[in-house]
Protein backbone atom coordinates (compact mmCIF):
# COMPACT_ATOMS: atom_id res chain seq x y z
CA UNK A 1 0.00 0.00 0.00
CA UNK A 2 3.22 2.20 0.06
CA UNK A 3 5.55 2.58 -2.35
CA UNK A 4 9.18 3.17 -1.06
CA UNK A 5 11.93 3.62 -3.52
CA UNK A 6 15.21 5.46 -4.42
CA UNK A 7 17.77 3.81 -2.43
CA UNK A 8 20.89 2.50 -4.32
CA UNK A 9 24.74 2.19 -3.86
CA UNK A 10 26.90 5.20 -3.02
CA UNK A 11 30.46 5.51 -1.83
CA UNK A 12 30.50 6.84 2.12
CA UNK A 13 30.15 10.50 2.45
CA UNK A 14 27.61 10.59 -0.52
CA UNK A 15 23.93 11.15 -0.45
CA UNK A 16 20.59 9.74 -1.65
CA UNK A 17 16.82 10.85 -1.23
CA UNK A 18 14.59 7.98 -0.43
CA UNK A 19 10.54 8.37 -1.43
CA UNK A 20 7.41 6.92 0.18
CA UNK A 21 4.55 7.11 -1.52
CA UNK A 22 0.54 6.63 -0.94
CA UNK A 23 -1.39 6.55 -4.03
CA UNK A 24 -4.87 7.06 -3.64
CA UNK A 25 -4.59 7.40 0.24
CA UNK A 26 -4.91 10.89 2.06
CA UNK A 27 -1.52 10.43 3.64
CA UNK A 28 -2.57 13.58 5.68
CA UNK A 29 -3.46 11.93 8.77
CA UNK A 30 -1.47 9.45 9.12
CA UNK A 31 2.68 9.60 10.78
CA UNK A 32 4.81 8.17 8.71
CA UNK A 33 8.03 6.48 9.61
CA UNK A 34 11.25 4.82 8.41
CA UNK A 35 12.68 1.68 9.34
CA UNK A 36 15.75 0.07 8.54
CA UNK A 37 16.72 -3.61 8.66
CA UNK A 38 19.86 -5.48 8.16
CA UNK A 39 20.39 -9.24 7.98
CA UNK A 40 19.58 -11.23 10.94
CA UNK A 41 18.45 -7.82 12.85
CA UNK A 42 15.01 -6.44 13.65
CA UNK A 43 13.39 -3.37 11.93
CA UNK A 44 15.40 -0.36 13.30
CA UNK A 45 13.30 2.92 14.01
CA UNK A 46 15.43 5.76 11.61
CA UNK A 47 12.98 8.41 11.39
CA UNK A 48 9.44 9.88 11.81
CA UNK A 49 7.44 12.92 11.48
CA UNK A 50 3.90 13.50 12.49
CA UNK A 51 0.79 14.72 10.92
CA UNK A 52 1.49 18.21 10.78
CA UNK A 53 4.63 17.62 9.19
CA UNK A 54 6.57 20.20 11.71
CA UNK A 55 7.66 17.57 14.16
CA UNK A 56 10.22 14.57 13.66
CA UNK A 57 12.22 12.52 15.35
CA UNK A 58 15.40 10.64 14.26
CA UNK A 59 17.77 8.03 15.87
CA UNK A 60 20.46 9.60 17.61
CA UNK A 61 23.09 7.86 14.66
CA UNK A 62 21.36 9.81 12.15
CA UNK A 63 20.52 12.95 13.70
CA UNK A 64 22.72 15.93 11.30
CA UNK A 65 22.69 13.87 8.42
CA UNK A 66 19.32 13.00 7.67
CA UNK A 67 16.50 15.11 7.57
CA UNK A 68 12.73 13.54 6.87
CA UNK A 69 9.97 16.03 5.12
CA UNK A 70 6.49 15.59 3.52
CA UNK A 71 4.52 17.02 0.91
CA UNK A 72 0.74 16.22 1.87
CA UNK A 73 -0.41 17.40 -1.42
CA UNK A 74 1.74 14.65 -3.03
CA UNK A 75 1.08 12.36 -0.29
CA UNK A 76 4.71 11.34 -0.13
CA UNK A 77 7.64 11.84 3.15
CA UNK A 78 11.08 12.00 1.88
CA UNK A 79 13.81 10.74 3.96
CA UNK A 80 16.95 12.64 2.89
CA UNK A 81 20.24 11.09 3.46
CA UNK A 82 23.57 13.24 3.70
CA UNK A 83 27.22 12.10 4.93
CA UNK A 84 26.49 8.61 4.32
CA UNK A 85 28.20 5.77 5.97
CA UNK A 86 29.17 1.99 5.31
CA UNK A 87 27.20 1.53 8.82
CA UNK A 88 23.77 3.14 7.15
CA UNK A 89 23.63 -0.02 5.27
CA UNK A 90 20.40 -1.52 4.94
CA UNK A 91 17.07 -2.58 3.21
CA UNK A 92 15.03 1.11 4.12
CA UNK A 93 11.18 0.47 5.01
CA UNK A 94 8.33 3.12 4.99
CA UNK A 95 5.77 3.17 7.26
CA UNK A 96 2.75 4.65 8.02
CA UNK A 97 -0.24 4.78 10.91
CA UNK A 98 -3.17 6.68 12.27
CA UNK A 99 -2.28 9.60 13.70
CA UNK A 100 0.47 9.06 16.64
CA UNK A 101 4.10 8.93 15.86
CA UNK A 102 5.52 5.74 17.12
CA UNK A 103 9.22 4.25 17.72
CA UNK A 104 8.24 0.93 17.09
CA UNK A 105 7.38 -1.50 14.16
CA UNK A 106 4.98 -3.67 15.46
CA UNK A 107 2.97 0.05 15.91
CA UNK A 108 2.47 0.45 12.50
CA UNK A 109 -0.27 -0.46 9.90
CA UNK A 110 1.12 0.10 6.36
CA UNK A 111 4.01 -1.02 5.09
CA UNK A 112 6.60 -0.19 1.75
CA UNK A 113 8.31 -3.14 -0.08
CA UNK A 114 11.59 -1.70 0.95
CA UNK A 115 14.31 -0.46 -1.02
CA UNK A 116 18.04 -1.54 -0.67
CA UNK A 117 20.78 0.89 0.33
CA UNK A 118 24.45 0.27 0.28
CA UNK A 119 27.29 2.43 1.46
CA UNK A 120 30.61 1.43 0.34
CA UNK A 121 33.69 2.34 2.01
Amino acid sequence: QLQAFGGGLVQAGGSLRLSCAAPGRDFSNYAVAWFRQTPGKGREFVAGIKIGGISTDYTDSVKGRFTISRDNAKNTVYLRMNSLKPEDTAVYYCAARYLRLLLTSNSYDYWGQGTQVTVSS
